[in-house]
C-alpha cells in the first residue's frame, strides 16, 4: 500500500512515469501531515502545569487529530483504488450494446467515487484547520510555528483536493450529482481562504 512506503520510495514513486501516487494522494498525505502537527501542538501542552485550564480540550484535540492522521493515511490508498477503477471500467468489454452500457455505468460509477475520495480529504483538511487554530490559540507558545505548518499543510490539501474534485466533475453526466459537489467545493474554497488568512494573522512569532 502507499501509505506503507518510505518517505523515499514514495517521492520516488510520485516523480516517476507512472500515474500513481498523485495529486490526489499527495492531498490526502498533505492533511495526513496537518493532523500529525496539529496533534503534536496538543501532545506538547498536555501535562503542562502551566496549562493545566486547557488540559481537555488539549486532550480532544489531539485525539481527533490522530482519528483523522489515521483516516487521511487510509485515504492515501483509497484516492489510488479510485483512480484504478476508473481504468479499469474503461477496460471492460464494450463489444455488445449491453456491454457499452455495462461499461458506461461503470465509469460513472468509477468517476463519482474518484470525485467523492478527495471531497472527503478536503472537508477534513478544512476541519483540521480548525482544530489546529484552537492548538495554536491555547497550547504549549513553543509549538506556535509547527502548528502554523499544520494549518498551511491543511490549506494546500484541501485546495488540491478540490481540483481533484473538479477534475473528476468533468467526466460524470449526473447533473444533478455534479452541482451538488460543485456547489460544496466552492463554499470549501472560500472557507479555507479565509480560514488560512485568520489563523495566521493570530500567529505571534
Amino acid at each position: 500500500m502507499l501509505k506503507d512506503l518510505t518517505i523515499t520510495e514514495f517521492l520516488e514513486k510520485t516523480a516517476s512515469s507512472e500515474p500513481l501516487p498523485g495529486g490526489g494522494c499527495t492531498a490526502a498525505l498533505n492533511a495526513a501531515l496537518a493532523a500529525s502537527l496539529t496533534e503534536m501542538v496538543a501532545n506538547l501542552t498536555i501535562g503542562r502545569k502551566q496549562f493545566q485550564a486547557v488540559e481537555d480540550d488539549m486532550q480532544e484535540i489531539a485525539q481527533a487529530a490522530a482519528d483523522l492522521r489515521t483516516k487521511l493515511a487510509n485515504d492515501i490508498e483509497n484516492d489510488a483504488q479510485a483512480y484504478r477503477e476508473v481504468l479499469a471500467a474503461f477496460q471492460l468489454p464494450k463489444n455488445t450494446d449491453e456491454e457499452k452500457k455495462q461499461r458506461s455505468d461503470a465509469i460513472q460509477e468509477a468517476f463519482k467515487t474518484a470525485a467523492t475520495v478527495p471531497l472527503g480529504v478536503a472537508r477534513d483538511a478544512v476541519y483540521i484547520m480548525d482544530i489546529a487554530a484552537r492548538a495554536i490559540k491555547d497550547g504549549n507558545p513553543n509549538a506556535a510555528s509547527d502548528g502554523a505548518v499544520a494549518v498551511l499543510a491543511a490549506r494546500t490539501a484541501a485546495l488540491a483536493a478540490v481540483y481533484n474534485v473538479k477534475i473528476n466533475l468533468t467526466a460524470i453526466k449526473d447533473k444533478a450529482f455534479v452541482a451538488e459537489l460543485t456547489q460544496e467545493i466552492e463554499v470549501l474554497e472560500v472557507q479555507v481562504v479565509e480560514k488560512e488568512k485568520e489563523i495566521l494573522a493570530q500567529v505571534n512569532i
